[in-house]
C-alpha cells in the first residue's frame, strides 16, 4: 500500500487540479524535496517553520525514525490527497449519499477516551492531584513523575513509525493571530488525524507564518503506535491498545500519545491541549479554560452569550444549535464544547472557541432532538463508527425516521444489521461526526471575532434523573463556585464508564484538570477580586424523571424556557424565590405557554431526606479526594448547606 507522497502521480487520477497542483510543487522554487536528518521532506516547506518549531521536529525525527516528512500547509488539494490515500488504505469509504462525506470504521479496542491511561507529569505529585485520604483510589486525575514519562516515550516511540510518513501539523486554537489563540505543532503518522485535525483547528501556512522565534508553542508528538509483537491486528486502523498512553508535562507545554487513533487520544488540539495544557496556561496567565459551550441568545433584539458546562454526551451540542420554541427568540452557536474566557480591559469576562469544528456524539442527533445539527454535518464530515446505509448514507440511533424501511443497514462493526432482530446498537455508543463549524446554519457572526464575545452568564449541567431542580440560580460567586465543584452526573459513553452510576464530575471537568482540582477551585475563586462584573451562575437539569421514570421536562427547543427565566434574572427581574440550595423560579414565573403536563411542583421539589443524601455524598467526595487542597470557601459553602437540612 503506498505510502502518501509515493504515489503522487498515480493521485492524479483524483482530478487534473491536483495533478497540475502536484507538478507545481514539484516545481516551486525551494524545491520538492528537502532533507531532515536523512528523512526526506516530500511535501511542503519546512522552511515556514521557526528554528525552534524545526529544532522540535528534528528531535522526533531522531526519536521515531519515519520514512517521509509531510509538512501540511492545509490546502484543499493536500486535503484531497490525504482522503484518497485514507481510502486506499481502507481507513474510510465514501458516502455517495452526500457531499465529501467519509466514513471511518475503528479498531473496536479503539473507540473512546482512555481516562486510566491519561496522565499529568510533575515533579510533585500534589501539583497535579490532590492527596486522597488514605486508603482512598483519587480519580482527579493521573499522575506520572517526569522521568516515568521519559521512559515511556523511548519504549514507545523508539523507531515507532518506521515505514511511515510523519506528518507536521502547524495548527492554531482560535481565531489565527487572536491575542486570546494559541498556537501547537502536532506531530503525527495517521493521516486521518491530520484531516481531522484540519476540520477541528485552523491549521497550515497561514499559522506558521504568524509564528516567530519567541512565539510559544505546544509541542503535540502522537503516533498510532504499533504492538510489541508486531502484529497490527487491523491494518486499516492501526492501533495499540495495549500500551496506549496519553502524557502531558505542563511545564514544558508538552502532550505526548501513544497508541490510540481515536478522536480526544489523536487530536491532541482537543481535550488535550485546550483543556489539560490549556487549563494550566490559564492559571498562569490568570484566565479560564473550560469544558464549555458558548451560544448567544436574542430576546426582542436584544443579545447575550452564555457559557455551559456539562458533561460529554449530555447535550452541549443540543443546547448550543437550539431551535427554540418561544416565539422572539433566536439562538446562535459560538462553539459546543470548549470555552477559553478572559476578562478584558473593561473587566468584562470574553470568550472565543479555540476550536475551528464539531466532534459531535452521533447517537440522539436527529431531526427531532438537533434539526440544526442535522442541516450542518452531511458535507465535508468524517463519520467515525456510525452504522452505513445501501443507498451510501449513514445511520445511527435516533435516526429511525429518516431512513426509508427497505433501506439495508451495515453496523458500526461491518456486519449486516436489523432494526427489528438485532440486539446490538447499529451505531458505536460513542459514535462520532467531525465537521466543520463554519457550516452550521446558526453559527454566531462573531465565532471567530479575535476579541472574544461578553459572557453574561454561565450554567452548570449533566444527568440527574432525581432530586436536582431544573434550575437553580446560585447564591453568590462562592455559592456559584461550590456549585461547579459538587457537579454530578450520570456516566455516559465518551469514557471507557460503563451503566448508569451517578458519579462526580466538577465543572465537567473530571477527565480535563491539567493541575491539582484544588488549586483549581482557589483560581476560580480568585476571579472575584479580579472584576465586579461576573457573570451570574446557574445548575440546570433536563433529566429529571417522574416516579414512573419518565423525563418530567421535554427538553431540547424547550429549553429556551430556562433560557428566558435566566435572561430575566440577568435583567434582575423579580422571579425567583430562595431555597437552601439557591434561588429557583417562584410558581408561574417560567413560562409554559403551549406546554401541557408540566408538574411545576416535582420539577422544582426540593426533597430534604434526597439533598441529606446529596450533602454527605459532597461531603465525602470532598474529604476523600481534595482533602487538605479543598479551598476553606467551599468547606463552608458545604457546611452552610448541610446546617440547613440537618434537623428536617
Amino acid at each position: 500500500m503506498p505510502e502518501f507522497g509515493e504515489g503522487y502521480e498515480e493521485s492524479a487520477s483524483c482530478g487534473s487540479e491536483i495533478g497540475r497542483f502536484n507538478k507545481q510543487l514539484k516545481q516551486s522554487s525551494h524545491g520538492f524535496f528537502h532533507h531532515l536528518r536523512g528523512v526526506s521532506v516530500i511535501y511542503g516547506d519546512i522552511n515556514v517553520l521557526t528554528e525552534k518549531a524545526r529544532s522540535y521536529v528534528e528531535d522526533k525525527v531522531d526519536l521515531c525514525r519515519p520514512k517521509n516528512i509531510h509538512i501540511c500547509d492545509g490546502s484543499d488539494a493536500e486535503n484531497t490527497n490525504l482522503l484518497s490515500l485514507l481510502q486506499k488504505q481502507g481507513t474510510i469509504e465514501p458516502l455517495p449519499k452526500y457531499k465529501n462525506c467519509w466514513l471511518a470504521r475503528t479498531n473496536p479496542a479503539d473507540t473512546a477516551r482512555v481516562e486510566s491511561k491519561t496522565f499529568i507529569c510533575t515533579e510533585k505529585k500534589t501539583d497535579t492531584i490532590p492527596t486522597p485520604t488514605e486508603g482512598v483510589k483519587g480519580t482527579l486525575g493521573n499522575w506520572m513523575a517526569p522521568q516515568q514519562m521519559d521512559q515511556a516515550v523511548v519504549e514507545r516511540f523508539n523507531n515507532c513509525m518506521k515505514n511511515r510518513t510523519m506528518y507536521v501539523i502547524p495548527f492554531s486554537m482560535g481565531p489565527v493571530g487572536s491575542s486570546l489563540s494559541k498556537i501547537g505543532i502536532q506531530i503525527t503518522d495517521s493521516p486521518y488525524v491530520v484531516a481531522s485535525m484540519r476540520i477541528m483547528t485552523r491549521i497550515g501556512e497561514n499559522v506558521a507564518k504568524v509564528m516567530t522565534e519567541d512565539t510559544e508553542f505546544v509541542k503535540c508528538l502522537h503516533s498510532v503506535g504499533t504492538p510489541a509483537n508486531g502484529v497490527v491486528e487491523m491494518p486499516s486502523w492501526p492501533c495499540d491498545p495495549e500500551r496506549t498512553l496519553i502524557m502531558h508535562k505542563p511545564q514544558n507545554m508538552e502532550i505526548v500519545s501513544y497508541g490510540s487513533g481515536y478522536g480526544g487520544n489523536s487530536l491532541l488540539g482537543k481535550k488535550c491541549f485546550a483543556l489539560r495544557i490549556g487549563s494550566t496556561i490559564a492559571k498562569k496567565e490568570g484566565w479560564l479554560a473550560e469544558h464549555m459551550l458558548i451560544l448567544g441568545i436574542t430576546k426582542n433584539g436584544v443579545k447575550r452569550y452564555i457559557a455551559a458546562a456539562f458533561p460529554s454526551a449530555c447535550g452541549k451540542t443540543n443546547l448550543a444549535m437550539m431551535t427554540p420554541t418561544l416565539p422572539g427568540y433566536q439562538v446562535e452557536c459560538v462553539g459546543d464544547d470548549i470555552a477559553w474566557m478572559r476578562f478584558d480591559e473593561n473587566n468584562q469576562l470574553r470568550a472565543i472557541n479555540p476550536e475551528n469544528g464539531f466532534f459531535g456524539v452521533a447517537p440522539g442527533t436527529s431531526n427531532s432532538s438537533n434539526p440544526i445539527a442535522m442541516k450542518t454535518i452531511f458535507k465535508n464530515t468524517i463519520f467515525t463508527n456510525v452504522a452505513k446505509t445501501s443507498d451510501g448514507g449513514v445511520y445511527w440511533e435516533g435516526m429511525e425516521n429518516d431512513i426509508d424501511e427497505n433501506v439495508e443497514i451495515t453496523d458500526w462493526r461491518g456486519k449486516p444489521w436489523n432494526r427489528k432482530t438485532s440486539k446490538t446498537p447499529a451505531a458505536h455508543p460513542n459514535s462520532r461526526f467531525c465537521t466543520p463549524a463554519s457550516q452550521c446554519p446558526i453559527i454566531d457572526p462573531l465565532w471567530e471575532s479575535p476579541e472574544g464575545v461578553p459572557i453574561s452568564a454561565i450554567l452548570f449541567g449533566g444527568r440527574r434523573p432525581a432530586g436536582v431542580p431544573l434550575i437553580t440560580e446560585a447564591k453568590n460567586w462562592k455559592h456559584a463556585v461550590f456549585m461547579g465543584a459538587s457537579l454530578r452526573s450520570e456516566a455516559t459513553a465518551a469514557a471507557e464508564h460503563k451503566g448508569k452510576v451517578i458519579m462526580h464530575d466538577p465543572f465537567a471537568m473530571r477527565p480535563f484538570f491539567g493541575y491539582n482540582f484544588g488549586h483549581y477551585l482557589d483560581h476560580w475563586l480568585s476571579m472575584e477580586k479580579r472584576t465586579n462584573q461576573l457573570p451570574k451562575v446557574f445548575l440546570v437539569n433536563w433529566f429529571r424523571k417522574s416516579n414512573e421514570g419518565q423525563f418530567l421536562w421535554p427538553g431540547f427547543g424547550e429549553n429556551c424556557r430556562v433560557l428566558d427565566w435566566i435572561l430575566r434574572r440577568l435583567d434582575n427581574e423579580d422571579c425567583a424565590s430562595k431555597t437552601p440550595i439557591g434561588f429557583i423560579p417562584k410558581k408561574n414565573s417560567m413560562n409554559f405557554e403551549g406546554l401541557s403536563d408540566i408538574d411545576f411542583d416535582e420539577l422544582f421539589r426540593i426533597d430534604p431526606e434526597f439533598w441529606k443524601q446529596e450533602i454527605s455524598s459532597i461531603e465525602k467526595y470532598f474529604h476523600d479526594q481534595v482533602g487538605q487542597d479543598l479551598p476553606q470557601a467551599i468547606e463552608e459553602e458545604c457546611k452552610s448547606l448541610k446546617k440547613h437540612f440537618v434537623n428536617c
